[in-house]
């Protein structure tokens, strides 16, 4: 079926899921996995989800119980290990939240902020100079782009070169880039009144963040917001960023 999982990307991922071998066999991992990314690509509801993948609760504990352990965070970190450390992009990018995930209790915001446009929240992630994501976070939509910056960039490596709209230009984001060894080429804004040294040229592959964000909202769990739980949908964007991982490593096998 559509976006199941190709036999290489499996031969790559399998590795990574969790060794379990004491106590009952655990359910076939490919066809639990087929069935949530089926859940990520469609946007449906677990409930609808075809009988081929199993019983929808089962892929749906699986979901979890592996997003608790660290399963998909893990897996995300570890193939970041591989990325282009030349060039880092920063950015973020704003997700409508549905109403059936807006029934929360007050007192637990789920990085949701309220804004014009209603619920939203606010995807930040770092990518590398391919597009590939390095590390990504949430936070509600009204939330300023620099609030997760210093978590984001605290692996920045020396020698690289950082890439960010104006909105990154701030002067303890310089001085973290120089504290890693790295350069920041990022527009100054319009009321800064010491020069700054920015290259337009280079700057011009920042492009490749904003593509990021638009193949992983390919992804319908990722494009509309869902789930209640902050920690739900977070995963659901680490499984998109898995998949992008898994096919550029297929595409560079020789």
């Amino acid at each position: 079926m559509r976006y199941e999982l190709t036999d290489n990307e499996w031969l790559a991922i399998k590795p990574m899921l969790p060794n379990k071998s004491r106590g009952v066999p655990r359910v076939n991992d490919r066809r639990v996995l087929n069935g949530i990314f089926w859940v990520l690509r469609s946007g449906a509801p677990w409930r609808d989800l075809p009988e081929n993948f199993g019983p929808y609760t089962t892929c749906y504990n699986r979901f979890v119980r592996w997003r608790r352990a660290g399963v998909w965070s893990g897996i995300i970190d570890a193939l970041a290990t591989a990325h282009d450390a030349a060039v880092q992009m920063i950015d973020t990018s704003i997700v409508r939240v549905h109403q059936q995930a807006a029934r929360i209790r007050r007192n637990q915001r789920q990085s949701m902020g309220r804004s014009r446009g209603g619920l939203t929240s606010k995807i930040h992630a770092v990518v590398d100079g391919n597009g590939l994501p390095v590390r990504l976070a949430l936070s509600p939509g009204e939330a300023h782009d620099v609030r997760l910056a210093g978590k984001l960039l605290s692996r920045l490596k020396s020698g690289s070169m950082l890439l960010a709209d104006r909105g990154y230009d701030a002067d303890w984001i310089r001085e973290l880039a120089i504290k890693k060894g790295a350069w920041a080429n990022i527009p100054p804004k319009s009321n800064r009144s010491d020069p700054i040294c920015f290259s337009p040229y280079l700057y011009r592959a920042r492009n490749r963040v904003e593509r990021f964000f638009n193949r992983i909202k390919q992804c319908r769990r990722v494009a509309t917001r869902y789930d209640r739980l902050a920690a739900n949908y977070l995963a659901f964007v680490q499984l998109a960023s898995i998949r992008l991982w898994l096919a550029a490593c297929y595409e560079s096998a020789p």
